[in-house]
């Protein structure tokens, strides 16, 4: 009866090690655990995409949290701390080199590299490309273009008067106006590409700028300067504009026309329905009464965004799994339809239900006049808001000096190779 007690017993303790061994295993596969942060706009598409992610891959127990970041500010808070920041995340092209000097992105290599070449365009992949230490890599898995362009309600305008923005201020008010984020660098820098000016970054081995020159304050740019001053004077244009007051104002109809990206068509769309229509940027008015009087076409930015995986992930092959999966064909296409994001996957791109869309043919038409967003100074956006503030203030007020703002905002963006 002792013999069958132990035998009974030691068969009970293997049974119960290996239960504990089973449930331990389990206990391991729950921690594969990603962080993704996305923009607002872009949380609920990326939720769905976490849980398809999970569908397709039952051999693991993922724990996918999606947390809300800004693309346009996600160096930032990812530099912060970024061993503790998210395995995967959305950011715009512009940002890579301040990531890359930080660390804080994983390179893109192998045939997953090969698969994410093949599938997008020679100009997204270009976007993502930077050469580290004299070694070039690609840093990220595109999966939209980031341009600008107009909206506007077609029951006021005719494709002719948006055209140029003297035509559109001819069928505006002070209660229904055109909206021109002026006080946004990424959106008042068109005025001043428009006609050829820019800057020129230098950086060291290790991405670190060494130097930024900016020719905004230069004659031309004294008088491209003095167009935005009177167009933010015109009470026919909103020039304080953002987001939610574009969005705002197409539902109340105190806003028929303006300038933004692809990310409110969804919003805007819905408000003016079959009034809804999107044109590339119009001109504006350079120099006006005098004998350089002429018409410029706004040049926008054009740029790209991307899913990067950070370089301190501790899943980092799981991170990457999920950014080539949030950026692939058939989410590419159901992030078109979900928000209007026109795909750089070029088979997505060229799906019929993108090639007849609006908005997609207003952004291939504006970035025939785009300027790359790339190697911008991470210096440009706090100067170029403040310039477009003075002067929104400066119109209230009466009392803006347009010379002293301009050379202000210009030795802001400015950094000597000694500094």
């Amino acid at each position: 009866m002792k013999k069958k007690t132990k035998i009974v017993c030691g068969a009970v303790a293997l049974i119960t090690a290996l239960g504990y061994a089973g449930c331990k295993g389990g206990e391991d596969m729950k921690k594969t655990k990603l962080t993704v942060w996305v923009s607002e706009g872009d949380k609920a598409f990326a939720q769905a995409v976490a849980e398809d992610f999970k569908t397709k891959h039952p051999d693991k127990n993922y724990d996918i949290i999606i947390d809300i970041q800004g693309e346009n500010d996600v160096a930032t808070r990812v530099l912060n701390d970024v061993e503790n920041a998210a395995d995967v995340y959305s950011c715009a092209n512009d940002q890579l080199s301040k990531l890359l000097n930080g660390d804080a992105l994983a390179q893109i290599a192998g045939e997953r590299l090969e698969r994410v070449k093949t599938a997008n365009s020679a100009g997204a992949i270009e976007s993502a490309t930077i050469t580290v230490n004299g070694k070039e890599g690609v840093y990220g898995m595109p999966y939209t273009d980031n341009t600008f362009f107009l909206y506007y309600d077609k029951s006021v305008f005719s494709e002719t008067d948006v055209q140029s923005i003297d035509g559109i201020l001819s069928k505006c008010s002070a209660s229904k106006q055109f909206a021109y984020p002026m006080n946004d660098g990424w959106y008042s820098s068109a005025f001043f590409f428009g006609k050829g000016l820019g800057y020129e970054v230098q950086y060291d081995e290790n991405l670190a700028e060494t130097s930024i020159t900016c020719d905004f304050g230069n004659a031309t740019g004294t008088k491209v300067a003095q167009a935005m001053w009177g167009l933010v004077r015109d009470t026919r244009m909103k020039a304080d504009a953002n987001d939610s007051k574009i969005t705002a104002g197409f539902n109340d109809g105190s806003i028929v026309a303006a300038v933004s990206g692809i990310w409110n068509k969804t919003t805007i769309e819905g408000y003016l329905k079959e009034n809804f229509a999107a044109a590339k940027l119009p001109t504006y008015t350079f120099a006006r009464g005098t004998s350089e009087e002429e018409q410029v076409q706004l040049v926008s930015f054009a740029g790209y965004k991307l899913m990067g995986v950070n370089n301190y992930s501790k899943n980092k092959t799981d991170a990457m799994d999920f950014a080539e999966f949030y950026t692939n064909k058939e989410n590419q296409i159901k992030h078109f339809e979900a928000r209007g994001f026109v795909p750089t996957d070029e088979s997505a791109r060229s799906d019929e239900r993108v090639q007849s869309d609006v908005c997609a043919k207003a952004i291939t038409a504006q970035l025939a006049h785009a300027k790359t967003q790339k190697e911008v100074p991470s210096t440009l956006w706090v100067p170029m808001e403040g310039l477009g503030s003075a002067m929104i203030t400066g119109a209230q007020s009466g009392n803006f000096d347009l010379a002293g703002q301009l050379k202000a905002c210009v030795d802001a963006i400015e950094k000597k190779s000694n500094q």
